[in-house]
C-alpha cells in the first residue's frame, strides 16, 4: 500500500493524505478544536489497523439494537451490540461498512463518527466523549480522511491473478 511505501520513506503523501493521517493520528481534543484529530487510531492500531477488540461504535440506539454482536456470544448483557473491529486495510475495497452494512461509502462512515453517534449503554467511552460536539471535522477535513484511508489499499492485490475470480 501507498502508506507502506510512506513508512519506508519510498514515496511522499501529497498534502491531502498528509493532512488525513495527521487526523487519523491525532487524538481528539474537545477543548482545543484546533489541534483536535479524528483520533482514530485507538480502535484503528498498529500494522493492520485494528485492535483486535469487540466495540460498539455507536450505529443504532439502544431501541434499535436487533443483531446484539458479541453478547450472542458471551450472553453478557455488558457486549449487546459490540463487534469486532475491522481492519482499515483495503478499507476502500470493502463496502458496504459497518456491521450492518448500511452505510454505503467512507463519506457516510466519516459523518457517522463525526456527528452521528446514537445512545446506547455500550457506547464505546471514547466515542461516548465526543457525542456532545463531534469530531469538529470541516469538510476538507473529511475529505483529507477519505484520501488516506485510500493510500491503505495495496494496489497489487487488486492485480494479482491469484486473488481473481476462483469460478472463470
Amino acid at each position: 500500500a501507498k502508506y507502506d511505501k510512506y513508512l519506508r520513506g519510498e514515496v511522499t503523501l501529497d498534502s491531502m493524505e498528509e493532512r488525513g493521517r495527521k487526523l487519523f493520528f491525532t487524538e481528539y481534543n474537545p477543548f482545543f478544536p484546533q489541534e483536535s484529530g479524528a483520533d482514530c487510531a485507538h480502535c484503528h492500531g498498529g500494522d493492520n489497523f485494528e485492535n483486535d477488540q469487540y466495540m460498539n461504535n455507536g450505529t443504532k440506539a439502544e431501541s434499535e439494537i436487533v443483531d446484539i454482536g458479541r453478547q450472542k456470544v458471551t450472553n453478557n448483557s455488558v457486549d449487546k451490540g459490540k463487534f469486532k473491529v475491522p481492519t482499515l486495510r483495503n478499507i476502500a475495497l470493502t463496502a458496504p461498512y459497518m456491521a450492518d452494512g448500511s452505510m454505503r461509502t467512507l463519506e457516510q462512515v466519516i459523518n457517522h463518527y463525526n456527528n452521528g453517534l446514537k445512545v446506547s449503554s455500550t457506547l464505546d467511552p471514547a466515542l461516548e466523549q465526543t457525542r456532545e460536539k463531534g469530531l469538529m471535522l470541516t469538510d476538507t477535513d473529511k475529505a483529507a480522511l477519505v484520501k488516506f484511508l485510500h493510500t491503505l489499499t495495496d494496489e497489487t492485490l487488486l492485480n494479482n491473478k491469484e486473488y481473481s475470480n476462483p469460478f472463470k
